[in-house]
Order: C-alpha cells, then structure tokens, then sequence
C-alpha cells in the first residue's frame, strides 16, 4: 500500500510540473503588465509668430495653436487643413480646435498643411503625422489565454483520476507511461507558444496610448499641449543687455517724517474718552480732531493750597466790589474821580477770571489732538488708565506714504532704478532720498521712498532692497519665478526647446531687482525660456 502511495505522489508531481510550464521560468505572466503606455500619433511646426501641435485621436484631429515667443494660447484663428479628403476647417471650442478625421481610421503616414489666418495675418505650417494601424488581441492573451490554462488543469485533474484508479488497481508501470505521454503532449502545445518568445503577429499586447507629462531618460521634460494650458506655462524670449550691479540690502519699512506723528500727554494724568470714544486701529483722523483726554491728578497737598488760593480770591472780590459800589456813589457827587472807579471794575474783572482759571485747572483736563491727518496705526488707550509724558498713546500714519530705511556697506547710485521685496512677495518700486554720513553699526543708513501703491506694507515691516551700485555688467534679465533650485543646489532654468519638450539649463545669476534676477552665464540670447510655471514643470518626475 505504502508503494502505492509512493507512485501517486510521484504521479502527480509530474502532472504539476507539467502544468507549470505553461508559465516557463523567466516569463511570469501574471505579473506582467497587460498593457504599453504610449504618447498619442502627433506632429508639429512652428513659424517666427506660431507654434502648432496636431494630434491624432482615433478619428478627430486636436489643434493646439500658441504664440511661438510667449507660449500664450491663440483661440480666435481660422484653420484651414489639407487633408486627403481635401481641405477642410477645424472649429474651436475651449481653445483647442478639432477636425473630423476619418481618413486616419486605418492608419499610415499623412502629410498635412495648416493654414493659420488671424486678421491679415496667415502663416501656412507643414505637419506630418504618423498613425498606427489598428491591432488586433493577442490569441492567448486577456482571457483566451486564461481559458487555454483552465482547459489544460481540467485535463490535468482527469488525468490524475485515472491514474489513482490505475495505481489501485496494481497498473502502476502503464499509468506512469500513459500519464507521461499526455503530460509531453500538453506541455509541447503551449511551448510552441512560448519557445523563443514567439507569439506570431499578433503577440504584441494592445497599446493605449496617453498624453501626460513625464520626465525623459536623457533629462528633458516632456509636457503636452493639454497639460500646459492647465498650467498655465509662459516664455519669453531671451535677450542681452547691459545693467547696473545690484546690491541687496536689509531694511524695513518706515513712514514718511512729513506724514506721521506721536500722540502724547505733557502731563501725567487719566485718560478718558472723547465724545464719541476712543479711535479704533486703521480708523482715518484728521489735523486737530480731539483723541481723548488726560486729567491730571490733585494730590492732597495741592488741593489745600487751591482751596486756600480760592478764599484768599474770594476775599480779594469782596472787598473790591464793595469799593466799586462805594465809588458809584461818590462818583455822582464827584467826591472821586472817574478813573478811580474804573481801575476799580478792572481789579474786579482780573480777580473773577483768576478765579475761573482756578476753578477750570481743577475739573477740565487736557485734550490730546491729531498732529497730522492720516490712519491710527497703534493706539494704546483704557479709559481710566494712567497715561505717562514718556508713552506713546496714538500713532498717526499716512498710509500712502511710506520710506524704506535700508543699510549698506558700499556706496549705492542715487539715480539708478531701486526696488525692495517683502515677506509676503509683494514688490514695490524706490525711489533714493538721501544717506546718512553717520555710520550704524559699521553701515550707512539710507532713505527710500516707496512710489506707487503702498497696499500689503506697513510701518516696521522688514524688506530686502535691490539698489543700484556703480558697477555694470552685461547678462539676460528673467523673472525671479523663472529661476528654480536644482536639486544639487543649482540654480536652473526651463528651456522651451520644441513645442512639447522642456529642458533644464544650469545658470548662474546676480540680483538685479524686486523682481527679476541677472543669469550671467548658463543660456544664450534668442532663446526661449520658462517665465511662468517653472516650480510646476520642476515637479514633473
């Protein structure tokens, strides 16, 4: 019995061996990938004003057009295509313009011409397209093949029951060489779809083709047309040029001595509010208007030195106005003069306004009004808070007019263009207004004024300020945004080398101004480069 068992374990090792080499060593179908990826059938031209892309889906004809220097969409042409139906026009829709194309059905090589018409300007393009003929399934591929292995287990698994039944039997010599003979027969089949890897024509798994951006082996980036309109990607050609050196400085923003101002107390005392309360933060004030009130506070000492003052007042008044009645009475028998009774009503008059001021100094306080007209820019108020002559309590600013106060170590050029960038990006043209001749740790200070708008900055804010030396040198002006770190730490730029291609270029650049940077060396004039979506085509792996 045990014999038996012996020869349908070795039985069945065979059948199996037999069914693995349908999936040979070295060709694991089950792991590889179904399907080819691949760009879509595509041509282009381009002329001194146009770039064209054609591309091939099924059977509609996608046409990109962009201005060649600028890489901006053009979406009100007229296209006129020659096709081998003859000519024909595309029509737009979104920005892209499509033409029935049913003459590629079958695929091959076509020779198209573009005629590009934008008012009295026409550009004719020649495009060549090569389209794939169509390919059929593999035979034992997708599920026929599937189908072909399940037919070969069931075979196996018959195979294996007739050989339990002939092991049981004592016919183990015959099963062995009849389970042989079937396990050759089979394996032999499927090898002659797999000995040397030929499947026939139609071996070759079916391609689906798609347009996405990838990163070529040779280091180039490949965008298409689709994706550039959806990132928005710019150029701009580039060209050489002669340029004050920049020098980049630390500074931050100031206001205008001529246009701010500081509220402060003379006197130690309490604040209150005016009427309608204290002016909130960013509120617009006027020259003069009232901010608040201090009261000075009465120690106890000089309350009693008031009071006694204000007796001594009253006794003074007393006594004058009993003199003044006196002499309206002589005064009719001209027992005195005139005069007399005159100096009289004005000692009268002197001691009621000493009395007045008197009684005013001890109830009214101080007002605190507006230096200069403009916008609260700090404010430090509590009603009943104790306002020191040393603090600030308001701080008044013109907003639209704003100094940057930078520092430097070297001389810079008064006349020459200045720019300064914040932390936020935004980037503001300068203007010089002076330097100072008293150095501030070891640097001279120097005024800008800031010209045009002045929305996103505000006083104490810290800038970097791009201002013009006496040194010259000659380079390629590009935007800041144009310019991406490598990630050697490099600094490159994104040459637009055919309409769907993009390369990096290793620059080397100098600060120039708040926007745009100087590449010294790394890229020659007339090319076309990358303004707009570089950080974006960077990230394309």
């Amino acid at each position: 019995m045990r014999v038996r068992l012996a020869q349908l374990f070795i039985c069945f090792t065979l059948l199996a061996a037999s069914a693995g080499a349908v999936a040979h060593e070295g060709h694991d179908h089950g792991n590889e990938a179904p399907q080819i990826s691949a760009a879509l059938p595509r041509g282009s031209a381009a002329s001194a004003d146009f770039e064209l892309v054609a591309i091939l889906r099924g059977q509609t004809l996608a046409i990109y057009v962009d201005r060649f220097a600028t890489n901006e969409p053009v979406d009100s042409a007229t296209i006129e295509v020659e096709t081998p139906d003859g000519p024909k026009e595309a029509t737009s829709e979104d920005g892209v313009y499509r033409l029935a194309a049913p003459w590629a059905e079958k695929g091959g090589h076509f020779d198209l011409i573009f005629t590009v018409t934008i008012g009295e300007q026409i550009e004719v393009l020649p495009v060549t397209i090569d389209a794939p003929a169509p390919q059929a399934g593999s035979v034992l591929s997708g599920g026929r093949w599937f189908g072909a292995f399940g037919v070969h287990t069931l075979l196996l698994l018959g195979l294996f029951v007739v050989v339990a039944v002939a092991l049981v039997q004592r016919r183990a010599a015959a099963t062995a060489i009849v389970l042989l003979a079937a396990s050759a027969t089979l394996t032999a089949d499927f090898a002659d779809a797999h000995e040397g890897h030929d499947h026939g024509a139609e071996a070759t798994a079916p391609l689906t083709a798609r347009d996405a951006p990838q990163r070529q082996p040779d280091g180039s980036i490949f965008v298409p047309k689709t994706s550039q309109r959806l990132l928005a990607i710019r150029t701009a050609v580039t060209a050489k040029r002669i340029y004050y050196k920049a020098v980049e400085l630390p500074g931050r923003i100031i206001t205008d001595p001529n246009a701010s101002g500081y509220v402060q107390s003379a006197l130690a005392g309490r604040l209150s509010p005016p009427p309608k309360g204290f002016p909130r933060l960013g509120a617009r004030v006027e020259q003069g208007e009232v901010l608040a009130y201090v009261t000075p506070p009465i120690q106890a000492i000089d309350a009693s030195d008031m009071r006694q003052k204000e007796e001594e007042l009253l006794q003074q008044i007393s006594i004058v106005e009993r003199r003044v009645a006196r002499y309206d009475q002589l005064i009719k028998t001209e027992a005195v003069a005139r005069a007399q009774l005159d100096d009289a009503r004005l000692e009268l008059k002197g001691l009621h306004e000493r009395k007045a001021a008197l009684a005013q100094s001890r109830r009214e306080p101080e007002a605190l009004v507006a230096p200069v007209s403009g916008v609260i820019a700090a404010a430090n108020t509590v009603a009943g808070q104790l306002a020191q002559p040393d603090k600030i309590i308001f701080q008044i600013v013109d907003g639209a007019k704003l100094w940057v106060e930078a520092l430097t170590f070297e001389p810079v050029t008064p006349n020459a263009d200045s720019s300064a960038n914040a932390s936020n990006g935004r980037s503001v043209k300068l203007s010089y207004r002076g330097a100072g001749l008293a150095g501030r740790n070891q640097a001279i200070p120097v005024h800008f004024a800031v010209e045009g708008s002045t929305e996103g900055l505000w006083a104490g804010q810290f800038v970097t300020v791009y201002a013009s030396a006496d040194e010259r040198h000659e380079g390629i002006a590009v935007p800041r945004a144009a310019v991406v770190r490598a990630s050697n730490g490099m600094h490159v730029l994104y040459e637009h080398t055919a309409p769907e291609r993009f390369e990096q270029r290793e620059v080397r650049i100098a600060p120039l101004d708040g926007e745009r940077v100087l590449v010294l060396s790394g890229i020659e004039p007339g090319r076309r480069i990358v303004t707009q979506g570089a950080e974006l085509l960077d990230q394309v792996r």
